[in-house]
């Protein structure tokens, strides 16, 4: 038999990022929003534990242990004293390198569908404490919906959302490495005291209410500034979305692929024509949210 999971990208609504911590990391308020975007993870029984992958960009992705697919698998297997000998296959639509949280993704993705296929019964707290070990994203991935994630981002509320937001995503030409795009951050932050970061009380309302409007005035992104320090032509990306009729326009997560809220459908469909027109980006994306988490399918 075969175990499939279904689990989405996501977009940050709120990145705000605290100052390094003494183990390199930062702490976070980070408001996760999952979106209709999606990659499916199938394990199969096998002679030993193999990755292999299909989709956009497949090419970029690694398929030896250090795919957090393949942790994910090994770190269950480990805990159960289970040989985990399975293929695992990633069919991806999740943007690679793109800020969406695709490997996080994978990774939530293979731990429940192990999960199921070896039939461990383990707890929900069980899997969110092997996600959270597998990296600060991959927690939300398996929960879905809208999440608060604080500390490094592992640990997370969940968010009441009153409607469905209609986004734009345009892929860029190259990837960006978020542990370089934290380094840029440290670096613009060097001579300045850095705030806790703080969950903004208007973005949760607008959450809440499922009101586009007030959520495109609350949006905000910590590590934009470091992103487009990198890879300056994003500004362009973010100009042509906001000139076609975006409410809000941000670098998703560490980026490079950047995020347009939209008013509904109809104005989704224009500006991506738009952007998908004006030589800015490589591909462009619509997507609702919230989305699910990861689910057997």
């Amino acid at each position: 038999m075969s175990v499939t999971v279904r689990v989405p990208a996501k977009v940050n609504v709120q990145l705000a990022v605290g100052a390094a911590r003494p183990d390199g990391f930062h702490d976070l308020a980070n408001v996760f929003l999952a979106v209709g975007l999606y990659d499916e993870v199938t394990v199969t029984p096998a002679d030993e534990l193999r990755v292999t992958c299909e989709g956009p960009d497949a090419g970029q992705v690694p398929l030896d242990r250090t795919n957090l697919a393949a942790r994910a698998a090994l770190a269950l297997a480990e805990r159960r004293g289970i040989d985990p000998a399975v293929h695992i296959h990633i069919a991806k639509d999740i943007p690679v390198a793109g800020g969406m949280a695709g490997g996080s993704a994978d990774g939530a993705g293979a731990l429940l569908a192990c999960d199921a296929l070896w039939r461990t019964g383990a707890s929900r707290a069980e899997l969110l404490a092997i996600c959270a070990e597998l990296g600060s994203d991959v927690p939300f991935a398996l929960v879905g919906g809208a999440a608060l994630g604080t500390g490094r981002g592992e640990r997370l509320t969940g968010l009441e959302v009153g409607g469905t937001f209609h986004w734009v995503f345009a892929m860029a030409e190259r990837g960006l490495s978020t542990p370089a795009v934290f380094r840029e951050f440290d670096r613009l932050a060097e001579g300045r005291t850095v705030p806790e970061p703080v969950a903004s009380r208007e973005l949760l309302d607008a959450l809440a209410k499922g009101d586009p409007d007030a959520l495109a005035s609350a949006v905000s992104n910590d590590l934009q500034p470091a992103s487009l320090s990198l890879f300056p032509e994003l500004a362009d990306t973010l100009a042509a979305g906001r000139g076609a009729g975006a409410l809000a326009a941000l670098v998703s997560g560490s980026g490079p692929t950047t995020a347009f809220l939209a008013g509904d459908a109809e104005s989704a469909r224009k500006i991506a024509e738009t952007l998908s027109a004006s030589g800015t980006c490589r591909t462009v994306r619509t997507a609702c949210g919230p989305a699910a988490g990861a689910t057997v399918v």
